[in-house]
């Protein structure tokens, strides 16, 4: 990967998974991360990218990409590309056989996907694995991309951050620390996943725990929920607003931090999804002011109903010494709703 400017500033990412209004149909925007004021988003992770039994039917979501109900999508995410926002896709997730698929017929499943970064000028992609996969097979896949698209074209990808701690409390089936000792050259950093009972963002104990193995700050983005429906282990305002600070402060070149995902992202919720970047950009610049704003409840009667809210505890992953214990075998991770699109058949 190129090398990070002199200067870091902590990335602000967020996913970008569902599109449209659930119950009008209407385009959900984004262009409100470069209209409204106070907001420095690096990143869009455009979500989520299916390979299907057959090699041509690659979907966003449900639809092909192509889909005319992806038209103003498209349009305004070449608007954020052009106010510097880089824009990758997201490949796999919760939804599982894109990358079986790539592992046992690569040259049959790999070209459409290929041709879909090109079509849309893509910054890069995110490889969300959630499925098998070996580490033979995910190196392959990240040599023909940074052969196809230079040393300029994004590859992260969204371990769930126990991954990085431990091999076996992994959903990706191979070793993340022998993925980054052999192509970290290649990978941009991790959106690693802080929730869902893989990981825990309410303290910095576990993300200090991975700084400790070894992982670069720069390379490490802390992955959150941006609402409690969108999965367990949220972790509400105040807690982060003296997490995130200590973690900036520690870490010269701590990696940032990511949001899952943009549509009712709070404290805003679905009327203001962008606010959630505004306080993101806040808390990582050291703005009182703003965060103070959020804190005192200047922002509506709502921000306070959501800094009580999912007040239990995270899943248990390391003993009260430090050390891993059996509490971290925390299973499959709670599951949730993914909001898609509708059906291919809409």
């Amino acid at each position: 990967m190129p090398p990070l400017p002199a200067h870091h500033s902590p990335r602000i990412i967020t996913y970008y998974q569902t599109h449209h209004d659930s119950e009008t149909g209407a385009h959900l925007s984004v262009l409100p991360l470069i209209k409204q004021p106070g907001i420095s988003m690096t990143h869009l992770i455009l979500a989520a990218i299916h390979i299907n039994d057959d090699p041509l039917s690659i979907t966003l979501n449900d639809h092909h990409a192509s889909h005319p109900r992806f038209a103003t999508l498209w349009a305004e995410l070449r608007v954020l590309q052009a106010s510097g926002i880089k824009v990758l896709a997201m490949l796999g997730g919760a939804a599982k056989g894109s990358y079986a698929r790539l592992e046992s017929a690569f040259e049959s499943y790999y070209p459409p996907l290929r041709d879909l970064i090109r079509t849309y000028a893509l910054d890069g992609i995110d490889l969300d694995v959630e499925e098998p996969m070996s580490l033979a097979g995910v190196i392959h896949l990240i040599d023909r991309l940074r052969s196809d698209f230079g040393p300029d074209f994004l590859i992260t990808l969204a371990p769930v951050a126990s991954a990085l701690l431990d091999a076996r409390r992994n959903l990706s089936g191979f070793d993340y620390e022998a993925l980054e000792v052999m192509r970290g050259r290649d990978i941009a950093w991790y959106n690693a996943q802080f929730y869902c009972g893989w990981g825990d963002c309410a303290s910095p104990l576990m993300y200090e725990m991975i700084m400790a193995r070894g992982w670069p700050a720069e390379k490490v983005v802390v992955g959150l929920v941006t609402n409690p429906e969108n999965g367990s282990g949220w972790v509400p305002w105040q807690m982060l607003g003296s997490v995130i600070p200590v973690l900036v402060g520690r870490h010269a070149r701590f990696g940032g931090v990511m949001g899952w995902e943009y549509f009712n992202s709070l404290p805003g919720g679905k009327e203001r999804p962008w606010e959630w970047a505004r306080f993101m950009t806040a808390l990582l610049r050291g703005e009182r002011t703003v965060w103070d704003a959020l804190m005192d409840g200047s922002t509506g009667s709502r921000t306070q109903d959501v800094l009580i809210a999912d007040k239990k505890p995270a899943a248990k992953l390391v003993d009260e010494d430090g050390e891993s214990g059996e509490a971290a075998d925390a299973g499959l991770p709670e599951p949730f709703e993914y909001h898609s699109d509708g059906t291919a058949d809409d």
